[in-house]
């Protein structure tokens, strides 16, 4: 590599034909999922990446960590890029991943049960902005408030509404 970094294109041929296997056994032992041709295209990349950067090695270091860093990224990319997930049934893991005896935890963050505990006008608010969509002005011009004391009174419901989750999580 270093020769070649000097412009010595026998001594890249070397390096070429010297690490081609190499990293191809890398590549298919990490993206073996990819397919023999999806592998011999990462592997495509790989050569790719370390011709364009082959300047970026630093010559007091070893050679194979700086290549095998660069075939781990390029197949990485590959995965990402194909988007390529494993699909298990969950039928199958349902008999060793038993259900464990806990109370539900959306239970104590139930809404309703909360709003429950504010008094009936903020409780009103707050299910009109964060359920209905109203606005301000519709909120304020159904209750008959001003919009400034539609908003004091969110806000202070929103402040009561946080404390009471608080509490209930406890």
């Amino acid at each position: 590599m270093r020769a070649a970094n000097r412009g010595d294109a026998a001594a890249y041929r070397e390096l070429l034909q010297a690490i081609t296997p190499v990293l191809r056994g890398v590549v298919r032992a990490r993206g073996r999922m990819l397919g023999p041709e999806g592998c011999e295209d990462v592997l495509q990349e790989v050569l790719l990446a370390v011709h364009m950067k082959r300047q970026t090695w630093r010559e007091d270091a070893p050679l194979r960590p700086w290549l095998y860093a660069i075939a781990r990224h390029k197949t990485a990319d590959a995965f990402r890029a194909r988007g390529h997930r494993i699909d298990l049934p969950i039928e199958a893991f349902s008999e060793a991943l038993p259900a464990q005896d806990i109370p539900d935890p959306t239970q104590a963050g139930d809404m309703e049960k909360v709003l429950a505990r504010l008094d009936p006008r903020a409780a009103d608010i707050v299910r009109g902005f964060g359920m209905r969509g109203e606005t301000v002005a519709e909120t304020a011009a159904r209750l008959q408030m001003t919009e400034g004391a539609v908003r004091v009174a969110l806000h202070r419901a929103l402040k009561a509404v946080a404390r009471l989750r608080e509490r209930m999580m406890e």
